[in-house]
């Protein structure tokens, strides 16, 4: 896997077809614009190299906290984006956008691969962070976590993914009003409650890395069509209506059954073996 690590980003291989990538840009994780496009670049690469992942843990590599989020010097150039605002806002505006987009695209890409994102913070988890494990498809804390939509404190409506996500996530619009308005810090326990967790795990950096590996090492025993599969159409859920996405998920598992992956987890049960599954894609040369 050491093709895929680069400067910020350390990738390993820990157990079968699980991965873990730590984010590792010192002192605090701030994201640049190098640092969050080489983010989204990676799990673009992955899915695009075919790599048989089955399951993938995104982590802090520092042991006091997972992100301080947004990098303040590129907090300070999103505005004109090195076009001249006197001669023409419009085009400024544009240009902005562009980026923008360049920049959801790029956090958003954990929702794009076939295979379950689980992410494990602990420590501060501060504005862009939030964004960050929002898109996740699982998220465990370590009881020393706590969260800040920080945005605000900047002077800017956080624009990368919260305000998408957290009010579907939670289901409690008044509290994330409250938290993005005042941009005040909460604690993994009060992440819990409103159901931004799934987990919490007593202890720092390590145990909730533990756990969450443990996870994923079990996920990835199971059917690679049914758990991609299930991803897909969850996903579909959230942003369809039930009619819809019933309608959706007959015609997607019509294909979906006829996968050979069915008649393997029988034989399996049957013989009490473990089921060996093909990868979803044929691996690219390496």
């Amino acid at each position: 896997m050491s093709k895929y690590s680069s400067k910020w980003l350390k990738v390993s291989e820990p157990s079968p077809y699980v991965l873990h990538v730590e984010l590792a840009r010192a002192p605090v994780n701030a994201f640049s614009i190098e640092f969050w496009t080489a983010y989204g670049k990676l799990f673009d690469s992955l899915v695009e190299d075919g790599v048989d992942c089955r399951a993938l843990v995104v982590s802090s590599a520092f042991p006091k906290i997972f992100t301080a989020g947004l990098d303040l010097n590129d907090a300070n150039s999103l505005g004109g984006n090195g076009v001249d605002t006197s001669r023409d806002s419009a085009r400024a505006s544009f240009a902005t956008r562009n980026e923008m987009i360049r920049f959801q695209r790029a956090i958003g890409a954990p929702e794009r691969t076939p295979f379950p994102v689980i992410v494990a913070v602990h420590g501060p988890v501060i504005g862009l962070g939030v964004d960050m494990i929002s898109v996740c498809d699982i998220r465990y804390a370590a009881s020393n976590a706590s969260f800040a939509i920080k945005e605000v404190d900047i002077g800017l409506a956080p624009d990368i993914g919260s305000l998408a996500f957290l009010p579907k996530i939670t289901g409690n619009h008044s509290l994330i009003r409250e938290l993005t308005y005042t941009a005040r810090t909460f604690s993994a326990a009060e992440a819990e409650k409103i159901g931004f967790l799934s987990k919490v795990v007593e202890g720092g950096r390590d145990e909730v890395v533990k756990a969450a590996l443990e996870l994923a090492k079990f996920i990835a025993t199971k059917s690679p069509v049914a758990v991609s599969g299930s991803k897909h159409l969850i996903t579909h859920s959230r942003d369809h209506s039930v009619p819809e996405n019933l309608a959706y998920t007959g015609a997607w598992n019509a294909a979906a059954l006829l996968t050979k992956d069915i008649s393997e987890n029988l034989r399996a049960t049957k013989q009490r073996d473990a089921a060996r599954f093909a990868a979803l894609k044929v691996p690219s040369k390496l």
